[in-house]
């Protein structure tokens, strides 16, 4: 059976993210995605979550408590395009994901834009290690939505080939827009 968007993109997660990693979600939104890594990585491993919105932050963080997660999560209420400001040099990064868009039930003015999400890729893709993966969802059915989309389309069309490999992953025959998602893979 052919998998939904949002849900292809975590069979990706689960498959190269095991205990111990190091991983990221750079756009926390309500922490569904901040709470299946930090299952995967475990209480040794780390997940160091972005987003510009006071109440994702709060809400993931309240999650994270519920879960009893929070130990291994590090939350930081900035743009994704100051990524690399928080990767450590010392260890590699397993996996990321990315919802673009807007925070659902949030603000819907408040979207990602094409400038900081391609600049938040250009800093993360050297901290990749061989085979990471980083995930992205991309929604473009909001004002700049398709603006990013393209934008991110054409800025992933240009990487190398022999270092990375570039799939997207989505519905052709839905109406309004529907999800989809592009991977990244480091080949080298």
């Amino acid at each position: 059976m052919l998998k939904k968007a949002l849900d292809y993109s975590h069979s990706l997660l689960k498959e190269c993210v095991i205990a111990g990693d190091l991983v990221i979600d750079a756009t926390v939104g309500n922490g569904h995605d901040t709470i299946l890594l930090a299952s995967l990585v475990g209480p040794n491993g780390s997940v160091i979550g972005f987003d510009i919105q006071e109440q994702a932050i709060q809400k993931t963080s309240e999650k994270l408590l519920l879960t009893g997660l929070s130990q291994q999560v590090h939350l930081h209420q900035v743009g994704h395009q100051f990524i690399g400001d928080y990767l450590p040099s010392q260890k590699q990064v397993s996996a990321a994901i990315y919802n673009l868009g807007y925070l659902p039930g949030g603000d819907k003015s408040i979207t990602t834009l094409k400038e900081s999400t391609i600049e938040s890729i250009k800093q993360l893709i050297p901290h990749l290690r061989i085979g990471a993966l980083v995930v992205i969802v991309v929604y473009s059915g909001h004002p700049t939505g398709q603006e990013e989309k393209d934008a991110l389309l054409g800025y992933l069309s240009s990487l190398d080939q022999k270092d990375y490999a570039v799939l997207q992953y989505g519905f052709i025959n839905q109406k309004n827009q529907p999800p989809f998602v592009v991977a990244i893979e480091k080949k080298k």
